[in-house]
């Protein structure tokens, strides 16, 4: 491998630094910093209120940061709008399901490609030529990739608002992958999801990473996935990082014992979040 090819890939795909961010004399984001390597997973993680929401917000550009930058690929993304970053690559799925509830599962994954499409008003109103072509390829990929991968074949005509909220999740991954993602964002994932169907979503997220080369950067509670699966942790509280590291790292550290359990004995308290993971 030559010099300039080891720097690319030693290079992280997304570097955050010095992001701050308030609404008010409410400050979410205190000088956040931190990297993430390419094709690994990433677990942001911290107490409830920790700014983690907000801090994906402010990468997708749905806030506007007040200081600090965020560089995607090479490329300072201050001024880019959150369509446009989309179509740069950052994908991502809510804390809340945003899907359209009246639409087939089919339709709604369709929806995630919308910043790559190249037709325009008169094409898509004539339905012939680029339109059509488009469509018919943007269906196979869809059909033969993202529906066969995710195991969602016997729903892929039915409407959202009749499915389970497992598989609703599973189809907002879906529409997400459609958007063919560098990096792809996750809002907590298996929230609100049995035993069963958080292993199927681990299972999923870990082939995204190994099949697909798509980085993911993910937001959880669940400490006992993000100890399975994550590649790196990063650890916020009250808007700012309070550590940073290996799952192993971050599981013995008491900075981060004691801001998701408060004050006692540390190591009693290691000892039992490190059986809840197990």
């Amino acid at each position: 491998m030559s010099l300039a090819r080891a720097d690319m890939a030693a290079r992280p795909i997304l570097e955050v630094s010095g992001l701050s961010l308030a609404f008010g004399g409410l400050r979410a984001l205190s000088d956040v910093s931190f990297t993430v390597p390419e094709e690994a997973i990433t677990a942001v993680i911290g107490p409830n209120g920790a700014g983690k929401t907000s801090l994906f917000n402010t990468i997708s550009g749905f806030y506007r940061p007040q200081a600090g930058s965020i560089i995607f690929a090479g490329e300072n993304l201050q001024g880019v709008r959150a369509p446009q970053r989309a179509a740069r690559g950052l994908a991502r799925t809510f804390q809340n399901i945003a899907l359209f509830r009246g639409m087939t599962v089919l339709d709604n994954i369709k929806l995630g490609r919308h910043a790559h499409m190249r037709t325009g008003v008169l094409d898509a109103l004539l339905y012939w030529g680029r339109a059509q072509k488009e469509e018919l390829e943007l269906r196979a990929e869809i059909e033969e990739r993202i529906i066969d991968f995710l195991e969602i074949q016997h729903i892929r005509d039915a409407a959202v608002g009749t499915l389970s909220y497992g598989l609703q999740k599973r189809v907002e991954l879906a529409r997400a992958l459609a958007m063919r993602p560098r990096i792809l964002m996750l809002d907590e994932p298996v929230a609100g999801m049995n035993r069963e169907e958080t292993e199927d979503m681990a299972r999923f997220i870990l082939d995204v990473k190994e099949e697909w080369g798509v980085t993911i950067l993910m937001v959880e509670h669940d400490m006992g996935m993000v100890m399975d699966i994550s590649d790196h942790v990063v650890v916020l509280n009250f808007g700012q990082v309070i550590a940073s590291g290996t799952p192993r790292e971050v599981q013995g550290n008491e900075a981060v014992i004691a801001a998701y359990l408060g004050s006692g004995d540390v190591g009693e308290i290691a000892r039992r979040i490190k059986a809840e993971a197990a």
